[in-house]
C-alpha cells in the first residue's frame, strides 16, 4: 500500500523486526507492564477465539468434555512425577504468602510475615499433578474409563527472554488429559489428537505441517513419547505447532489412580496430554503475512470481507449505502462476517492500509459511478490483485473467492515449505547451509551426545522422526555410525 506502509520494516531486512512491528501495528497485541507477560488486543483476540471455537469443535466430535482446573498447584504434588518436576522445576513462579499489610508509613503494602502459607502453591506450568490427583477420585472401574477431559486456561513457565505470542512467561493454551484402560487405546489417543492438531494448522490456518515423534532428550517431561507438528516460517526455522503426548502409567502410579479392570484385578490408569497455546498465532503470522501486513487465511479472519464506499454527496452515499445493504446481508447468511465501513473521518487511503495491514482477506470498494455502471472493484489480500467486477452475483463471487484464497494461501506456504526440505549427509555442508533456514533430513546414530553435538554446534536441534517420509538405510554423518532414523533438524523458535 506504498506510502501508508512505509513504517513496516522489510521481512529481507529484518525478518525478527519485521515480526515485532507486525503484532504491534495490526493491533494483536502489546507488551504488559508485567515483565515477560502480553496483553492481547481486541483483533488479536478475535483470531484467538475463531482458533479456539474450531478446535473446540473439534475435540468434542472425538468424545472430550471441557473442565476446569485450579491456577494453584501444592509444590508437593509436582515432586510425586521425578522427570516431570525436573523438566518444570526452573519455570515455576510459587506463591509463599497469602495476604498484604500497610506498611509503616501508610503509602503502600507490603507482604505480611506472619501470612506465609504452610505448603507453597505453584502457578500452574501445567496440570498433569493436578488433574491425576483429581482422577483418583474420578476412577474406580474400567467403567469410569476412557476419562476424556480438556481446559481451556493460562498457564505460566517464567521465561528470561520473551516475544509476543511465541514466548510469554504467561499465555493461554489448551490442555487435554485423558486416562484409559490399556496402554493401546492411550496410544491411540495421543495420536489421534496430533492428527486432529495437523489437520487444524493445514485446514484451517493453512500451515503445512510435519507430523513425527520427538526425540527421548526432546520429549515432554514425564512422557513415554511425544508426537509433534513443526512448521517452518518464512525464514525456514521451525516452530513447534502443538504436541501430543503418550503419559504410559507414570502419572498413574505417581498419584495412585488405579481402577478394577473386566477380571476384577487393579491396574493403574494410561495417560494422555496434549495442548496447543497461543503460539499458534505466530505460526500464522510468520507463515503467510507479508511486507504490506497480515495475510490471514478467511476460515480465521475475524472480518473476512471489507466494504469501503468512495465518497460523494450526501444522496449518491445513500444510495451507495442501500445497494450495499442487501449484499451484506447475502454474506452474513452464508456465514461470512463482513464489515461496512462508511465512517467519514478517515480518508478511504488510510482505510485501505489499515485493512491491509490486518490482512482482511477480500475488500470491495463501491462509489457512485460504480452503481450507475452496475460495477465493484475487488481487491484480494493474499495475491494484492484488483479486478473489476459485475456488482450483480456479487456476494456468491465472493464466497468462492475466499475458498480460492484459502487454498491458495496453503499452497503457496506448502510450495515454499517443500522447496525448504533438503536431505543431508556431510556435517560440514550440514552446518554451512543451516545457517540459511531450512528443514534436514538426516541419518541419527540415536545417541543424546550426537544430538548434543549438533545442537551446540549450529543451533539447530532434532525436530522430530518425521512421518511420511521414508526411513532408508544410513550412516550418522556426524560420528559415521549406522543410523538408527532419518530425522528432521532445523533451527527453531
Amino acid at each position: 500500500m506504498a506510502k501508508e506502509l512505509d513504517f513496516l520494516t522489510k521481512r529481507s531486512e529484518d525478518y525478527s523486526k519485521w515480526y515485532n512491528e507486525l503484532v504491534v501495528k495490526a493491533d494483536l497485541a502489546e507488551q504488559s507492564d508485567v515483565r515477560g507477560c502480553m496483553v492481547i488486543k481486541p483483533y488479536g483476540y478475535a483470531i484467538w477465539e475463531k482458533m479456539q471455537r474450531t478446535l473446540d469443535d473439534m475435540f468434542k466430535e472425538t468424545g472430550v468434555q471441557n473442565a476446569y482446573f485450579p491456577l494453584l498447584i501444592p509444590k508437593s504434588f509436582l515432586s510425586k512425577e521425578a522427570e516431570h518436576v525436573e523438566g518444570f522445576a526452573k519455570e515455576c513462579a510459587v506463591v509463599t504468602h497469602y495476604r498484604l499489610k500497610t506498611n509503616e508509613t501508610h503509602d503502600g503494602v507490603v507482604v505480611d510475615p506472619d501470612a506465609r502459607l504452610e505448603e507453597e502453591l505453584i502457578i500452574r506450568p501445567t496440570s498433569e499433578t493436578i488433574i491425576w490427583n483429581t482422577f483418583k477420585n474420578w476412577i474406580q472401574s474400567y467403567r469410569d474409563l476412557p476419562l476424556l477431559v480438556n481446559q481451556w486456561c493460562n498457564v505460566m513457565r517464567w521465561e528470561m527472554r520473551t516475544r509476543l505470542f511465541l514466548r510469554t512467561s504467561e499465555f493461554l493454551w489448551q490442555e487435554g488429559h485423558t486416562a484409559h484402560a490399556t496402554r493401546e487405546e492411550a496410544e491411540q489417543r495421543a495420536q489421534q489428537m496430533l492428527k486432529v492438531y495437523a489437520k487444524f494448522a493445514e485446514e484451517y490456518m493453512a500451515v503445512p505441517v510435519v507430523q513425527g515423534v520427538k526425540s527421548e532428550t526432546e520429549r515432554f517431561a514425564g512422557a513415554l513419547d511425544t508426537y509433534t507438528i513443526e512448521a517452518m516460517m518464512q525464514d525456514g526455522k521451525a516452530l513447534q505447532s502443538g504436541t501430543s503426548h503418550f503419559l504410559g502409567q507414570n502419572f498413574g502410579k505417581a498419584f495412585e489412580v488405579q481402577f478394577l479392570n473386566k477380571e476384577n484385578k487393579p491396574e493403574y490408569a494410561w495417560a494422555t496430554s496434549w495442548g496447543v497455546s497461543t503460539r499458534l498465532m505466530g505460526a500464522l503470522i510468520m507463515t503467510h503475512s507479508d511486507d504490506n501486513g497480515l495475510v490471514l487465511p478467511p476460515a480465521l479472519a475475524p472480518v473476512q470481507v471489507v466494504i469501503i464506499p468512495i465518497g460523494g454527496k450526501p444522496e449518491q452515499m445513500a444510495a451507495v449505502d442501500a445497494a450495499v445493504a442487501p449484499v451484506i446481508d447475502e454474506l452474513k447468511k452464508m456465514g461470512i462476517s463482513v464489515k461496512y465501513d462508511n465512517a467519514d473521518n478517515k480518508r478511504p487511503g488510510f482505510k485501505f492500509a489499515d485493512y491491509e495491514l490486518k490482512g482482511v482477506p477480500v475488500r470491495l470498494v463501491l462509489g457512485a459511478r460504480d452503481l450507475e455502471n452496475g460495477t465493484v472493484e475487488v481487491m484480494r489480500r493474499d495475491t494484492l490483485e484488483k479486478e473489476t467486477r459485475p456488482f450483480a452475483g456479487i456476494a456468491e463471487y465472493v464466497k468462492n473467492l475466499l475458498d480460492e484464497i484459502q487454498q491458495n494461501i496453503f499452497l503457496k506456504a506448502k510450495t515454499f515449505r517443500d522447496a525448504h526440505i533438503y536431505e543431508c549427509e556431510n556435517y560440514e555442508e550440514f552446518k554451512e547451509r543451516v545457517k540459511d533456514g531450512g528443514f534436514f533430513l538426516c541419518h541419527w546414530d540415536g545417541t543424546a551426545e550426537t544430538e548434543a553435538r549438533i545442537k551446540e554446534e549450529t543451533q539447530a536441534t532434532i525436530r522430530c522422526v518425521p512421518f511420511g517420509f521414508e526411513q532408508t538405510p544410513g550412516v550418522d554423518m556426524v560420528t559415521g555410525k549406522p543410523s538408527k532414523a532419518r530425522v528432521l533438524i532445523a533451527r527453531s523458535y
